[in-house]
């Protein structure tokens, strides 16, 4: 079997028949089909449930959820656990009552897996018995605790249902089991089933946790297992692509078209320093690339954390898998990373540990709550400050005037954000003292995050040791673009009025066709690295947005920080922007991410990293993407490898913070929308995600094509 490639060199085949045949199986939708048939439990038949506290009714659905969920026994696996209800899948607890979800569930966050792969869950239920005896807690707070033991229990219920079910089927898995994950792993194949099984158990509840630094993770145990020579880099091959093919378990063979198939945020993160500052590169490293570049498996994105130190070896590797296409692979430009976590004031060693939210926005791995508040730039300059959805547009004498009062606009905009944000996290008491507020229960998800317990407050409520709301910005390229054109030909060239410009923007350019087109092909916009033009405009649009929302960060315990993201929200925002004042029409999807406007990036990729490279991009404590699609032709052979290398080493040195590379060609992909059966295992990278390209709606395909159409 031939799995789909960018490239026009095939795909490695280095694992055996059977986990090739295992992975066609779950990527054509066998077992994501096999979950939609149960859906979810019902909670009808329990005594009193509506009378219940919302820890109660939490408490109650986990365990029956562990104690009903089908269990599931691939023929050959390497590892067992399975997240078999299909409620699941739709970002809720999957149990129903009266035919209606109860609770919603949680996302974008990193689990803390290596505890429990070191110390095993036996130590959570010790630490959380401790933590009652020492006391000091109100009701709340130990009915918080207890409903993390009740969590404990529910996992055990489905442990031991694993257990009795796997006995006669396997008993290498059964044998594992015995061990993991209640007690501490004590060789690879352990440790990677305790991962997955702990994995399974939060998607199973509803959760969609990210996985971390998975060669971090294991690089010791396989070292050691390699050294002893109980298990073979070809065993482990294996044992790790079993790992990722589980993973697509939520793939449907029949997906409703929307934003993507594979956004459950599960992403990995690979290479970096480690805490006493050395390359963190493994054996563990390779094997987890190795699969990916065999397998077209995006359902576990992959970022690599790029430094000074980062092999030549991994470099030649990660080019080897980008140009497969889907996007699997991005990278972390690290020194920039660390710099931004020392701006917030984090600890450097407690910096140097961190991975992201299981997307791409960076946090500390298991201690972190995370939520980002996105919100469209454009609509601020368009709305709030030209005011152009009112019968008389704003007016300025000069750009600086306009760019000013654009910032005034934006600064109360953030003040809001951090208003309502902040406000719902918490609040100080009359006594000066911070009080959490109380939110839905978690226990699941609170048990893998270092500090709930300590504090006796669940994830949501805070308990871990950092909280973090992030502003993101989007649509920035598009703000830039547009004060560059209002600043070039208004006030500069003088050769149109402001009022004139706004007024065709205001009527979609109906009689200016003209004006349109010069501003749309005769200037040169973000993206093309131009001196003094929108490149500096964009750099001190995105300093000073990250400078206005630092302003709010200090004076509470939530830190504030900013970020630049679209998430393809781009195709939302279109039908209420309108058109722009450098030349768009209304209805036109316009900027991902900190990326250029399609069709507006004429200098190829080297510009437009150098453009991106402009801004500070230190100031966006939670990341800002770039966007890049090449066209195949260009990374092939030898001298595309090491072009490749050569791009990112370049995106680093310049001070880039996040790059994710897709190889595309729009010919393959508008083949793919006329015959999407050849292309079922065509993935895309559509943002923080990877999707397979048959699942996304017309409007993401359109979007994913319009951009692919400019590819270098």
């Amino acid at each position: 079997m031939d799995f789909y490639t960018a490239s026009s060199e095939k795909r490695p085949v280095r694992l055996s028949e059977v986990t090739r045949r295992f992975a066609e199986e779950s990527l054509n939708g066998k077992y994501g089909d096999e979950a939609m048939q149960c859906f979810a439990v019902s909670m009808d038949d329990t005594e009193n449930f509506e009378a219940m506290t919302e820890l109660e009714k939490y408490d109650a659905m986990i365990r029956k959820i562990a104690e009903e969920a089908p269990l599931r026994y691939c023929p050959g696996e390497k590892i067992s656990g399975a997240a078999t209800l299909g409620g699941s899948i739709s970002h809720c607890v999957p149990a129903f009552y009266r035919n209606t979800f109860v609770m919603s569930s949680v996302s974008h966050l990193t689990a803390d897996f290596k505890s429990a792969v070191e110390y095993g869950m036996d130590a959570k239920e010790q630490e959380l018995k401790n933590r009652l005896r020492r006391g000091e807690l109100d009701s709340y707070q130990e009915a918080t605790l207890h409903s993390m033991l009740h969590a404990l229990d529910a996992l055990r219920i489905w442990h031991g249902r694993y257990l009795e079910y796997i006995r006669e089927k396997d008993p290498t898995i059964y044998r594992n089991l015995q061990q993991v994950p209640f007690g501490k792993a004590r060789n690879f194949h352990e440790a990677v089933q305790c991962i997955w099984f702990l994995f399974a158990f939060e998607r199973l509840c509803g959760n969609w946790p990210g996985i971390g630094r998975l060669d971090e993770i294991l690089g010791t145990f396989l070292k050691r297992d390699l050294t002893n020579g109980t298990l073979t880099r070809d065993d482990a091959r294996e044992i790790l692509a079993h790992f990722f093919i589980k993973g697509c378990e939520w793939i449907r063979s029949d997906t409703a078209p929307g934003s993507g198939d594979a956004q459950h945020y599960q992403n990995i993160v690979l290479g970096g320093l480690d805490s006493q500052e050395e390359e963190v590169t493994n054996e563990v490293t390779y094997l987890t690339l190795d699969v990916v570049e065999e397998l077209p498996i995006g359902d576990f994105p992959i970022t690599v954390r790029w430094n000074q130190k980062t092999p030549s070896e991994l470099k030649q590797k990660i080019a080897a898998v980008i140009r497969h296409g889907g996007g699997t692979v991005a990278v972390y430009n690290e020194d920039v990373v660390l710099s931004a976590f020392d701006r917030l004031g984090y600890d450097r060693k407690e910096a140097l540990k961190f991975a992201n939210d299981g997307c791409w926005e960076v946090q500390i791995p298991g201690k972190t709550y995370f939520e980002y508040m996105p919100f469209d730039g454009l609509r601020i300059l368009l709305q709030d400050t030209l005011r152009l959805n009112t019968e008389t547009p704003a007016l300025f004498t000069s750009y600086e005037t306009l760019y000013e009062a654009y910032l005034e606009k934006l600064r109360a905009f953030i003040a809001q954000l951090a208003e309502a944000g902040i406000g719902g996290r918490g609040r100080y008491d009359e006594t000066g003292k911070w009080i959490w507020n109380r939110k839905l229960p978690c226990s699941v998800i609170s048990l893998l995050e270092d500090g709930c317990i300590e504090n006796a407050r669940s994830y949501l409520e805070s308990g871990t040791r950092y909280s973090v709301l992030s502003p993101h910005i989007g649509g920035a390229a598009d703000v830039a673009n547009s004060l560059y054109a209002i600043k070039k030909i208004v006030f500069e060239e003088k050769r149109i009025s402001l009022e004139t410009l706004l007024q065709a923007v205001k009527d979609d350019w109906k009689d200016a066709e003209a004006l349109r087109v010069y501003l749309k092909n005769k200037l040169i916009y973000y993206g093309n690295d131009s001196a003094d033009g929108a490149d500096d405009i964009m750099a001190c649009l995105l300093n000073d947005f990250a400078k206005i929302t630092e302003t709010f960060n200090g004076k509470t315990p939530v830190i504030f920080t900013a970020g630049v993201s679209t998430f393809g929200r781009q195709i939302e925002w279109r039908s209420v922007r309108g058109a722009a004042p450098f030349g768009t029409h209304a209805g036109e999807i316009l900027a991902p991410n900190a990326s250029p406007t399609p069709g507006t990036d004429l200098s190829g990729a080297t510009a437009v990293i150098h453009s991106y490279c402009k801004a500070d991009l230190t100031l966006q404590g939670t990341g800002a993407a770039l966007d890049l699609r090449l066209y195949p032709g260009a990374v092939e052979g030898k001298n595309g490898i090491t072009a490749l290398i050569s791009l990112l080493d370049g995106f680093c040195i310049l001070g880039g913070f996040f790059l994710q590379i897709d190889i595309t060609d729009a010919n393959i992909l508008r083949e793919a929308q006329e015959n999407p059966e050849a292309y079922k295992s065509l993935s895309v990278r559509v943002s923080g995600w990877n999707a397979r390209f048959i699942t996304l709606d017309k409007e993401w395909q359109q979007m994913i094509i319009e951009k692919t159409e400019h590819s270098f």
